[in-house]
């Protein structure tokens, strides 16, 4: 394959999910991310690796590019981001309580919760099933009166069931996953803007 089959071929599976993508579960994500904006409430989010970049990309732009003077702020926060604390917790609770620990400290009635997985909790390796500390955190969210987003890939996984909005990519490729898991999240932030400029 030449280099220009290769590009045609991946620029077509861009427009394929674009065209695919659920446009209801990414208002619904939205609309419950205003309602925390609303009611001052927290937003945690997290990640395992390319996703745990993601994560801190979102809690970024949620706190800084949403801004609007004399309009309140998110308090959004990325629970990969403190790397002693991380590695502790994983030292001494596991890999699946890394985020279940934080939010055990944190998390209150209304706060928000986001994971962002790949395969959405279905994926296996060496290690066992993947992101099990994700689907762990959103579920205590759930319990303790929050609500947990999710944004995962291929057929969604179990973040796709479980979560209260959930915006899958639609194709089974880790790449074309990640890649849009930041196009979602600069979506929603711009479309959060407006949202607050307007309210």
């Amino acid at each position: 394959m030449q280099n220009k089959e290769f590009i045609e071929a991946y620029l077509a599976d861009v427009r394929k999910v674009t065209e695919d993508i659920s446009v209801a579960d990414i208002d619904k994500a939205i609309e419950l991310l205003f309602q925390a904006w609303k009611t001052g409430n927290r937003v945690f989010i997290f990640g395992n690796g390319g996703s745990a970049a993601t994560a801190t990309h979102f809690a970024c732009d949620l706190a800084k590019t949403t801004l609007v003077s004399g309009k309140g702020r998110f308090k959004a926060e990325c629970l990969n981001d403190n790397i002693p604390l991380m590695l502790a917790l994983v030292n001494d609770e596991g890999f699946e309580n890394l985020f279940y620990e934080q939010l055990k400290s944190k998390f209150q009635p209304g706060d928000v919760v986001i994971g962002i997985s790949v395969h959405g909790g279905a994926g296996k390796d060496k290690a066992g099933l993947w992101s099990q500390n994700l689907l762990k955190a959103m579920k205590y969210a759930q319990d303790n009166g929050g609500k947990a987003i999710g944004l995962s890939g291929f057929d969604g996984g179990p973040m796709k069931d479980m979560a209260d909005a959930c915006m899958t990519v639609p194709i089974d490729s880790t790449p074309q996953v990640e890649s849009f898991h930041l196009a979602l999240e600069h979506l929603v932030c711009r479309r959060l803007r407006q949202k607050i400029e307007n309210s």
